[in-house]
């Protein structure tokens, strides 16, 4: 489950991993509008990419790896979605 706050301690934070479960690795970088410790062109932005992972018997599988990483990729995607 993705953010389930209200989910007990014992089945949700100290449950272990078993086949069928999917969780989603998410890293991201946010930079405040006001921060001026980074270039002004990144200030009030942020970037997150996200991993959708299967738990499968054998260890795991990304169910997210055809997805684009990059910007051109993902703007030629999601042209192809809006045509289809």
């Amino acid at each position: 489950m993705h953010d389930c706050t209200r989910a007990a301690k014992e089945t949700y934070q100290d449950a272990a991993m078993a086949p069928g479960m999917v969780l989603t690795v998410e890293p991201g970088l946010y930079f405040h509008a006001h921060d001026t410790t980074v270039p002004p062109e990144l200030r009030g932005i942020g970037v997150r990419i996200e991993d959708d992972i299967l738990v499968t018997p054998d260890g795991s599988e990304v169910l997210s790896r055809a997805l684009p990483l990059d910007a051109d990729g993902l703007e030629k995607w999601m042209t192809a979605a809006q045509t289809a």
